[in-house]
């Protein structure tokens, strides 16, 4: 008789939908229910869930009542935004309810602090740090001082920054010379919009390819997933304002087609030296479990270098991975808790994550009053053509009283295609995209063949000068 499972997801967007439908494919040993927190009434959790409560600003504390109310119910549970982990989920639900979680403890939530990351950074792992310097609130007393060390700063990089609050925003705060401003006034105006509500860190532009390097970990070793690639910038050939990300794409390979195996090693070496100075020593952290190094890599000619670091999975990032975890994702869980995981397997499979956005989202239209309903039944219905081939992840969607599902305000839905190459796994992904019914919009261009050629002949031109 199977045994009786059952699992907290704290969710926002469609990584909590990946999560669950990994979950869900575990074998026949475990008999699943899922109690789900959510941000909205996501139909995708609502069709899987036991249990299912709306808590539309994922207040931590209101999130503990609903563990509390089930809590003989639940084994263990998986926030997936970082919102709830930067302030304390893990804390407060296992002190208070005994549930444990699969997320780093609050002191660990890394990505609460740009400038406590550099910091870090600068101590355990200073080759991969770019030049910068923190710009705090409390240090300038008139607008002339404050803009006089800026415009220093600016002369020691020749202007060539990234503008960064030290707070996260989801991706969108970032501003960099050359991409979102040209001139210092712009970059000032960027700046002091940022200096009102948090301390500004400027950091020296990185020349190079992204990749993106996730590890789960179980407080006494991280065992790295597959690299990947996102897409931040809202318009195809990367244009556009910053996003909390359009798509993604992973190669056959734990690394990106860009990089070499070297370049890999480099990273895990990386992310293993800033594992042990967060451990501080210790044989085992047990509140660094779950996701605690989500790590954006910049390739440069001089090696790999950090633009930040996250403590939860990443959005599109996890969902290229989770559809080819090879073993029981449940058992892998179990072994996270336990402190007794040791690797993790994936298929030898490519994945493409394609985004649908509303009409208004990154600025595509300044207003969209139309009607914002979508239907997913052509997706859904092309799925049985294309069976574990392609994944449907509602995002910031909602099911109403209606029957009907809405587009919100952020990501509405993604399609995962999986396939043999980037290219095959390219076009299962938008043949899905071109079924949704709704008034929504994507890029074209994401693991496109031309993208990826040009990020090869970049990072080997740029590697040539050295």
């Amino acid at each position: 008789m199977a045994e009786r499972v059952g699992i907290l997801v704290v969710s926002y967007g469609s990584r909590a939908c990946a999560v669950i439908d990994a979950l869900s494919r575990s074998g026949g040993d475990y008999d699943l229910h899922f109690y789900v927190a959510d941000r909205q009434s996501n139909p995708f959790n609502l069709k899987h869930a036991d249990k299912h409560v709306v808590i539309p600003d994922l207040d931590v504390h209101r999130i503990r009542d609903f563990v509390d109310a089930n809590k003989d119910s639940i084994d263990f549970g998986i926030c997936c935004p970082e919102k709830p982990i930067i302030e304390g989920i893990r804390d407060v639900i296992e002190r208070d309810t005994g549930v444990p979680m699969i997320c780093p403890a609050r002191r660990y939530a890394i990505e609460a602090s740009k400038v406590s990351q550099r910091l870090m950074l600068a101590e355990c792992c200073p080759e991969a740090n770019p030049r910068f310097k923190v710009f705090r609130r409390d240090e300038y007393t008139t607008a002339d001082e404050l803009k006089e060390s800026i415009w220093a700063f600016l002369d020691e990089l020749d202007s060539g920054v990234a503008v960064k609050p030290d707070r996260p925003a989801a991706g969108k705060g970032v501003g960099v010379w050359g991409d979102h401003f040209t001139t210092r006034e712009q970059l000032y105006e960027h700046f002091m919009s940022i200096f009102g509500s948090s301390d500004v860190i400027l950091e020296e532009k990185l020349e190079g390819e992204e990749s993106s390097f996730q590890a789960f970990c179980d407080g006494r070793r991280i065992v790295p997933l597959p690299d990947t690639r996102d897409y931040k910038r809202a318009f195809d050939h990367d244009m556009g304002p910053n996003t909390g990300g359009m798509g993604s794409y992973k190669d056959v390979r734990d690394w990106l087609p860009f990089m070499s195996e070297r370049d890999r090693e480099e990273e895990e070496k990386i992310a293993g030296r800033i594992f042990n100075a967060l451990k501080g020593g210790a044989a085992i952290k047990e509140e660094l479990r779950g996701i605690p190094l989500y790590i954006a890599f910049m390739h440069t000619r001089e090696g790999a270098k950090i633009l930040e670091i996250n403590s939860r999975p990443g959005d599109p990032e996890i969902q290229n991975v989770l559809p080819v975890l090879k073993g029981d994702f449940v058992d892998i869980c179990f072994r996270m808790i336990e402190g007794t995981l040791k690797d993790v397997e994936f298929e030898r499979k490519a994945t493409v994550v394609t985004y649908a956005v509303p009409m208004d989202y990154g600025g595509y239209r300044e207003r969209y009053t139309g009607d914002r309903r979508v239907d997913l039944s052509g997706v859904y219905h092309m799925m049985t053509d294309y069976g574990n081939a392609l994944r449907v992840y509602p995002g910031s969607m909602e099911l109403r009283a209606n029957g009907n599902t809405y587009a919100l305000g952020s990501r509405t839905v993604c399609t995962v295609g999986i396939g043999e190459s980037i290219e095959e796994a390219r076009e299962i992904s938008l043949d899905g995209i071109r079924k949704i019914d709704g008034a929504l919009w994507n890029r074209w261009d994401i693991g496109a063949s031309h993208h990826i050629a040009r990020s090869i002949a970049r990072l080997k031109e740029l590697r040539a000068l050295v």
